[in-house]
């Protein structure tokens, strides 16, 4: 693992990827108007994929785009497109570490050079597609729960709500913020629960229960597809979503970090809480949309993000 004094550098940026949920439409469209590069990336995932993922991100449905199939390969995309914009006009010049959510860790790998960018387009399309079969195989759902929410009390919420079912804590996004995932039904009980507990509970429209043993079936096939693509160490270092601690300087280590990824929590607070403590740099998120930087103001307000939604 890299140490702190090894990224620590006041002229450097610190890369955030957002994850599923930050998409929208228009995404991107800002960047491919105003900088060929990111209209080459666009291009060039057009041809890749089979269809034109620009359209339906410039233009919709809004119901196509929100399919975990669809979502996963657009945020990887406009994410790519953003970094290489920045970086072409001078805005990136040395990154010290990236970081990205759930499926934004793929970006910030190859951000990180793990990868390049067809390959990395290859896998979250497998990932997306794998995640939306998995939901759709094992109904399921997931609940934002709003509050002083401690490890300790979440886990305690999932134990009173899950009877002989599975629900799960699924995304550690803030000190204020946890998601739990799970069955439809263990999910409908944990509602009265939380709130009993004194917080606030929010049932997700979303595919299923990311982040849980549900996805199961999705890791399996995702080891499968990591194996597939060529690797390189990455030269930037990368925070793994699971440990919430640095990628070690091991490819098979990476990898299987990523399989645990889809039925591990996502650790993101703990994430940002590590490298605010041993990271210097610039902080910067990549398109689309502010969820990072809006999470960011929960863990830790003094740390400024420079949001790069839209094309300045």
């Amino acid at each position: 693992m890299t140490e702190k004094s090894e990224i620590k550098n006041q002229k450097s940026e610190i890369i955030l990827c957002p994850g599923q949920g930050a998409q929208g439409v228009g995404m991107g469209k800002s960047w491919v108007d105003k900088n060929p590069m990111a209209a080459q990336v666009f291009a060039q995932a057009d041809v890749a994929l089979g269809f034109e993922l620009s359209k339906l991100c410039f233009e919709g449905p809004a119901e196509e785009l929100n399919r975990t199939d669809n979502a996963q390969v657009a945020l990887y995309v406009a994410g790519v497109a953003c970094y290489r914009a920045l970086a072409e006009d001078g805005k990136i010049e040395n990154v010290a570490a990236a970081a990205g959510l759930s499926l934004g860790e793929f970006t910030a790998l190859h951000v990180a050079g793990a990868f390049d960018f067809e390959d990395g387009l290859k896998l979250v399309r497998l990932r997306g597609q794998a995640m939306q079969d998995a939901a759709e195989a094992n109904p399921s759902t997931m609940v934002a729960i709003t509050g002083d929410v401690t490890e300790e009390k979440i886990t305690e919420l999932c134990d009173r709500a899950r009877e002989d079912q599975i629900l799960v804590p699924a995304n550690f996004n803030s000190p204020m913020q946890v998601v739990i995932s799970g069955s439809i039904e263990a999910c409908e009980r944990a509602v009265p629960i939380a709130s009993e507990m004194g917080f606030k509970p929010t049932p997700l429209t979303v595919a299923g229960a990311f982040h849980s043993p549900l996805m199961a079936a999705a890791a399996e096939r995702l080891a499968g597809a990591l194996d597939e693509v060529n690797w390189s160490v990455p030269t930037v270092p990368v925070m793994s979503n699971v440990t919430a601690l640095l990628h070690e300087n091991d490819i098979a280590s990476i990898k299987q970090r990523l399989v645990d990824q889809l039925t591990n929590p996502v650790r993101w607070s703990q994430c940002m809480q590590w490298l605010t403590a041993n990271a210097t740099g610039n902080y910067i998120e990549l398109a689309p949309n502010k969820v990072l930087s809006g999470l960011m103001r929960r863990i830790d307000r003094s740390v400024k993000v420079a949001n790069m939604s839209e094309a300045s």
